[in-house]
């Protein structure tokens, strides 16, 4: 019995000998973190000099280093594009597909491929490709190539076409080269271009630097927004305040100035019937959602129908109306983007959005197609696009007014005059003064340095801007240094103030209720400034700075809103002096994915009242914002590097203090951003009454309610809060705590979390 109860003691010693050993080690190994992107994509792209805030920044050209462009490149490149030599039986070139006269489409719903004969639309026969052709201007600006991206540049994806079998006829590479260096003409291109002759890699190098220079960047749009301000017919201007609205929400996808993006978005477009399902990028990359499509250029969009991955739709309206639906939630898919909402339009609204479009049409950077190529083989033919006819009939060329300097000056708005009609006035440097009275109007602001200031009665009651709940936003602006006050605005669908894409926004003294969506919405602006306006009744948030870089919201008065303050990968914040109370959420500071920006960072949340933000969350379904339980003070999901301090926070049943990983949220495989919060310090707050009644987000996760929750993910999260403040975990590290405590804490944790869970 003796020797039994020695070596049960032996035993357990030796097992406590290895657990303190795997503690020890465990204190060692590093926690880890989320890199941090090159490019963190927040904030204004707008360029100057110009009077209006429209010249947006296109992004860096995808040139690799080993293959800079040059005009013998750029043109052997030509002549290869239009050279049938390069296929497997040399009957197809680059061109049969990517024709001049269909915007470099081919004008079908889905490509013929090998076998077929013809090009652009005359092509017909062969492999019927399950894809629609992507049209190449501005390819030279996209670091993600073809619909699921699976290409990073474009000698990479030159390759793909000319091998595969069913596109070009997978040729074989050294009969191709063998071909090439047959006729003497090539030879002396390419040793002039590369100085070493004939290869593949310059076969791919001098067709890349070719589509490098198909750029179009001279459309009636960017006249207008270079200063010609008749460049845009009225028609034109309406839809372009319409693309950027809250409403339709199409410029957060289709940045200007590509009017496309590198990110990949799940529309819910339908199969076609007789083709397998496509999963998209999904096939080719573990965190993407199934069905997600890169998202294609709008430039010269009207010329290259039909559309979609799949050329499902024919027309322009056709995609108008699909969206208009909620896109594919109309069929079920409730995986669709959240920023694809449901919108109405009338005929007009949808004639005027297909207006501004046609405004992105530019063709002068046109390549012309050789009359004949070295190989001596056929090349294509032009043929007439009609769609040409449209576009003339829209894009009236005009030298138009331009701006020029001229002394600032007020004009004045009085009750039964157009306020529109006064901002369509002015000019850079002026300010529209808008006397007491109501006005039922939607305002947009193009030009620079324009200031609109309502004039209050004797009483200091503003004077309103009431859409009647018809309108869609109050004001859009896309000026920089644009500043708005001494209004209240009330009743619209969608959005109060929007301001897209500027440096210098200054919004104050507003009082907004019943907006819809937003109160109060910069968006990739830069140098914004919120301060002494009240918002009430927002179904996401009452103020809201969205992909934007050093912003303040200090000294507002924001309740009943779903969100009463929310940061959205944005950069450099500072949220002070604020009474948050009766929101869904007081304050969220938040990074969400498939976003342009890819942070959020440096923000700072202090000396503000958070209290009370029990309202049940009325946010439209589908939305992020309708995933925030009732309750919650303040939440920090996936944030790095934020301090919260001096705030007054109090009476939150679920939590005064948040601080999550994005995956609280979302799946895993639908995030492409750090989802963990990190470098995050907590102290000298005031904690009364949270988290007494918490939601049933939390209780069914077996969470309790409490002043500070956590959900130990991240590394440097720290809280330095009285002994008072409730906590769950109940012991949490402080910035005390040395390296190694913290390593120790959270590897336990993190392995108890992963045993549970």
């Amino acid at each position: 019995m003796k020797t039994v109860l020695r070596w049960t003691l032996r035993a357990l010693g030796v097992l406590f000998a290895v657990l303190l050993i795997a503690l020890f080690a465990a204190a060692f190994i590093p926690i880890p973190q989320d890199d941090l992107p090159e490019v963190y994509g927040a904030g204004a792209t707008s360029l100057q000099p110009s009077g209006t805030g429209l010249r947006r920044a296109f992004p860096p050209i995808n040139e690799p280093d080993d293959n800079p462009s040059t005009p013998r490149k750029v043109e052997l490149g030509r002549l290869l594009f239009f050279d049938p030599i390069l296929s497997g039986s040399n009957d197809i070139s680059c061109a049969s597909c990517h024709h001049p006269d269909f915007g470099l489409a081919d004008g079908l719903p889905r490509a013929a491929g090998f076998g077929g004969s013809g090009a652009g639309p005359e092509r017909s026969g062969g492999v019927a490709l399950a894809r629609n052709t992507m049209s190449l201007w501005n390819v030279a600006y996209s670091y993600n190539l073809f619909w699921d991206g699976r290409a990073g540049t474009l000698e990479e994806q030159s390759l793909v076409p000319l091998t595969h079998a069913d596109e070009m006829g997978g040729a074989d590479t050294v009969v191709m080269l063998a071909e090439l260096n047959a006729i003497p003409e090539y030879v002396d291109l390419f040793e002039g271009a590369f100085g070493d002759g004939v290869s593949l890699e310059n076969v791919q190098r001098a067709l890349a630097a070719f589509e490098r220079s198909l750029v179009s960047d001279d459309a009636p749009f960017d006249r207008y927004a270079a200063d010609n301000l008749e460049a845009l017919s009225p028609a034109q201007l309406r839809g372009l305040a319409l693309f950027r609205s809250a409403a339709l929400r199409c410029f957060e996808c289709h940045v200007s100035g590509t009017f496309g993006s590198d990110t990949f978005r799940i529309t819910g477009v339908p199969d076609v019937d007789g083709f397998p399902h496509d999963a998209g990028r999904a096939a080719v990359a573990a965190d993407a959602g199934d069905g997600a499509f890169k998202v294609p250029t709008l430039r010269n969009i009207v010329l290259t129908a039909p559309y979609m991955h799949n050329g499902v739709f024919s027309t322009l309206e056709e995609v108008i109306d699909f969206y208009s639906r909620g896109a594919g939630r109309q069929f079920g898919n409730e995986s669709v983007d959240p920023l694809v909402r449901p919108f109405e339009l009338d005929a007009q609204q949808q004639a005027d959005l297909i207006a501004f479009l046609t405004a992105l049409t530019d063709e002068s950077g046109l390549p012309q197609i050789p009359e004949a190529v070295p190989s001596g083989l056929p090349v294509v033919a032009h043929i007439d696009n009609p769609v040409r006819d449209l576009v003339a009939e829209h894009n009236i060329e005009t030298a138009g007014e331009t701006l020029e300097s001229t002394e600032p000056k007020e004009i004045l708005v009085n009750p039964g005059d157009s306020i529109q009609a006064a901002v369509d006035e002015a000019r850079p440097g002026d300010t529209v003064l808008i006397n007491f009275g109501t006005y039922h109007e939607r305002i947009v602001v193009n030009l620079n340095s324009i200031t609109i200031l309502g004039v209050p009665n004797a009483a200091g009651e503003y004077p309103t801007l009431d859409g009647q709940n018809e309108l869609t936003e109050a004001v859009i602006s896309s000026g920089n240094d644009f500043e708005i006050g001494y209004l209240a605005i009330q009743n619209y669908t969608d959005n109060g103030v929007i301001v897209e894409g500027v440096t210098g926004v200054y919004i104050h003294h507003i009082y907004a209720k019943n907006t819809g969506t937003y109160g109060l919405y910069p968006v990739q602006s830069t140098e914004v400034l919120i301060e002494y306006s009240e918002v009430i009744g927002a179904n996401d948030a009452g103020i809201y700075a969205g992909q934007s870089a050093d912003v303040i919201v200090r000294y507002n008065e924001v309740h009943e809103n779903v969100l009463g303050i929310e940061l959205e990968n944005t950069i450099n914040g500072e949220v002070y002096g604020n009474h948050t109370y009766g929101n869904t959420c007081g304050i969220l500071i938040v990074l969400l994915p498939h976003l342009e920006s890819k942070v959020s960072l440096h923000t700072r949340v202090y000396d503000n009242v958070i209290e009370n933000n029990n309202h049940e969350n009325f946010a439209k379904a589908g939305t992020a914002a309708a995933i925030v339980p009732p309750g919650s003070g303040l939440a920090l999901i996936a944030s790095d590097h934020v301090e919260v301090y001096g705030n007054t926070i109090r009476g939150n049943q679920t939590a005064g203090v948040g601080i999550f990983s994005l995956t609280i949220a979302f799946d895993e495989s639908e995030i492409d951003i750090g989802p963990r919060p990190e470098h995050i310090s907590v102290h000298d707050n005031e904690f009364s009454g949270n988290g007494l009644q918490p939601d049933a987000f939390l209780t069914e996760l077996g969470i309790p309610g409490a002043d500070i929750l956590w959900d130990v993910s991240g590394t440097e999260v720290h809280f330095d809060e009285a002994k008072s403040a409730t906590l769950f975990p109940p012991v949490v590290p402080s910035s005390s705590w040395p390296d190694l405590a913290y390593n120790l804490y959270w590897q336990v944790f993190n392995f108890i979390i992963g045993l549970v869970s």
